[in-house]
């Protein structure tokens, strides 16, 4: 029997240090609060999470055209309201998202709204290599984030 390589346990113990980062927990908490029907009541926290990460190999195969596939943007969704949530946690203050992406099919148009045409293929692709690229990212935003309102607490309250 061969024995796991050292990277296969690096990448294991990489992928178990980021879903136990604060936005990834907050992320965790967002999506099990969201699910009603207690389907994902036994999921580990890397299965909730798994439709987060989207390899190139992956990335590469779908399809830049159409209409954003909805799993797509309900994981967008998920993974602002978790930044708005922990931005909420830190400052004991509620945040709500600005804006909210939704599949809309208007006849004969894609995405037509001045200014997003070349943001709307990107959404097909939302994701991320790994959880450790997820759990950076996030972790990122909602440090830029509360750095920006420190500097200026006023901004918070408004």
């Amino acid at each position: 029997m061969k024995l796991p390589e050292a990277a296969t346990f690096a990448a294991i113990n990489e992928d178990e240090a980021a879903l136990n980062t604060p936005f990834v927990k907050c992320l965790v908490r967002l999506i099990r609060a969201e699910e009603s029907y207690c389907l994902w009541e036994g999921k580990s926290d890397a299965a909730l999470l798994a439709g987060f990460i989207v390899t190139g190999k992956t990335r590469r195969a779908i399809p830049g055209m159409g209409y954003p596939d909805p799993h797509a943007l309900w994981r967008l969704d998920m993974f602002y309201s978790a930044i708005g949530l922990a931005i909420a946690e830190r400052f004991r203050l509620v945040t709500s998202p600005i804006v909210e992406a939704k599949s809309v099919r208007p006849l004969g148009a894609g995405c037509s709204m001045p200014g997003v045409g070349s943001f709307c293929p990107d959404i097909h692709r939302f994701g991320f290599e790994t959880f450790r690229q997820l759990a950076e990212a996030g972790t990122k935003l909602v440090d830029d984030a509360t750095a920006d309102t420190e500097v200026s607490p006023d901004v918070a309250l408004v």
